[in-house]
């Protein structure tokens, strides 16, 4: 009886082992294949990888506005107003309503021209409030005079209302490495005075950062300025 065990073990052997063969060379043959076809097909693999991280990466930009176009106040993301983000922006022109700036996108290369095409180009300028400040009739005249078209400023949200951003607008001075505050500027010159920051919860860390910030401007202002007579130096 032992040795007939031992025959049908040795008999089923040869036969177990072909199995085990048969089965460790499947999956080494699957990765085979898929390696062979990368190989012949290199180029289309390249293309659907660079295809989808291109689409994934316009799926992103969308998503955060990054190179998107602002037309009007309305179509500011609301988290852009919470986190007082900054845009870039060229004047278009001074009014007694206050600023309109042209707002200039961040450029993406490859993404901005795909972009593009999708959009419908407009120059349609943001209606822009120096937050927390009032100009004089001078400091009008002076903003026209020192804030001429096409010129590039910096616009920090602070609050939106209806089709009005006010903002923080900042300008940088030629052979000077940081910009300046023109709501600043024009408290310093005795140009304009604090007024209500609109938009802002008076109990709120941001109303009165700016707050401070803004008296301090307002102190500094220097009383034998004639803000008439006062004009800044060009910036060109």
């Amino acid at each position: 009886m032992p040795e007939s065990s031992r025959e049908t073990e040795s008999e089923e052997s040869p036969g177990s082992g072909e199995q085990r063969g048969r089965g460790s060379q499947t999956a080494p043959n699957i990765v085979t294949l898929i390696s062979q076809f990368a190989d012949d097909h290199l180029t289309l693999v390249r293309n659907i990888s660079t295809g989808l991280a291109v689409a994934g990466v316009i799926v992103i930009a969308r998503s955060i506005r990054l190179v998107t176009k602002f037309q009007a106040a309305q179509e500011i993301p609301a988290h852009f107003i919470e986190k007082n983000v900054s845009l870039r922006g060229r004047v278009h022109s001074i009014t007694d309503k206050g600023l309109e700036v042209e707002h200039v996108p961040i450029y993406v290369p490859v993404l901005s021209p795909l972009l593009s095409k999708h959009n419908v180009v407009s120059t349609s300028p943001l209606l822009v409030h120096l937050a927390g400040v009032e100009l004089t009739p001078e400091g009008r005249a002076w903003l026209q005079t020192n804030l001429a078209p096409a010129q590039t400023v910096w616009l920090k949200i602070i609050s939106r209302e209806d089709d009005i951003l006010h903002c923080l607008v900042s300008q940088s001075r030629k052979g000077v490495l940081w910009s300046h505050c023109v709501n600043e500027e024009a408290l310093r010159l005795g140009l304009a005075r604090r007024a209500p920051i609109a938009g802002v919860p008076p109990d709120s860390h941001l109303y009165w950062h700016l707050h401070k910030r803004l008296h301090r401007a307002e102190d500094d202002c220097a009383p034998t300025i004639n803000p008439a007579e006062h004009q800044w130096k060009s910036l060109n």
